[in-house]
């Protein structure tokens, strides 16, 4: 017996403290925020809009494939190989920021954005302790300085020295890393080169912030507002 989805689209909007959001910034260019631009099918979700004006949004229409969604969280399976995709492709030349709300799960949590159809383009948790980047090829590791990743915000910034950074819960980890190349994503949750369980992502992503910029206000406010979700 077939059953029927219907096709549901979330636009709530959360006012979170004060009155900075990702749009006042000229810099952004995606966001995916939380409970906002996500349509449903049934249960999963099928979209995810971009809430900035650029468009960027992430869709995935084969059904097995599509995040679980509640309560303004969508969950990915490595395992069912769950993703968003975009035909509109993200490139970052230089200095960046990379804000993401999330809880992995598991030992090996995976890649939470990456090029997918592009090898040697991602940023996922290789463990409940390191995190890693490749950027054109060029790898970066940086390991916590305590504690493991769990119930967080992350925020990723990439100077125009080339100088790579992780603050964890706004808390600037102590090892950093010089990382060049143009970072490309245009999926959130799969790399290129993954299947069957391989670097996908297992957890539960809210919200997901890039900019095309750093500094140490931006990084002070996005870490202000995922502290906030």
């Amino acid at each position: 017996m077939l059953s029927l989805k219907q096709s549901l689209s979330l636009n709530t909007r959360k006012t979170v403290g004060g009155s900075w959001n990702p749009n006042v910034e000229g810099s952004v260019v995606a966001w995916y925020q939380k409970e906002v631009g996500i349509t449903l099918n049934g249960s999963n979700v099928s979209r995810w809009n971009d809430s900035s004006s650029n468009d960027h949004n992430m869709e995935q229409s084969t059904e097995e494939n599509q995040p679980a969604y509640s309560a303004g969280e969508l969950t990915f399976v490595s395992a069912d190989n769950t993703n968003l995709r975009t035909t509109s492709q993200i490139t970052l030349t230089g200095a960046f920021t990379i804000g993401i709300k999330l809880t992995p799960t598991g030992s090996n949590t995976g890649t939470f954005l990456a090029d997918i159809t592009t090898n040697n383009e991602f940023f996922k948790l290789t463990s409940t302790t390191n995190f890693r980047a490749k950027i054109d090829g060029n790898l970066a590791n940086i390991n916590l300085d305590s504690g493991t990743f769990g119930d967080d915000y992350l925020v990723i910034t990439r100077d125009g020295s080339n100088l790579l950074t992780l603050n964890k819960n706004g808390v600037a980890q102590s090892t950093t890393t010089t990382t060049a190349g143009t970072a490309d994503i245009d999926a959130i949750g799969l790399r290129s080169g993954s299947g069957s369980g391989v670097n996908g992502y297992d957890g539960v992503i809210e919200e997901v912030q890039i900019f095309s910029s750093s500094s140490t206000a931006l990084t002070a406010n996005v870490n202000a507002y995922l502290a906030g979700l």
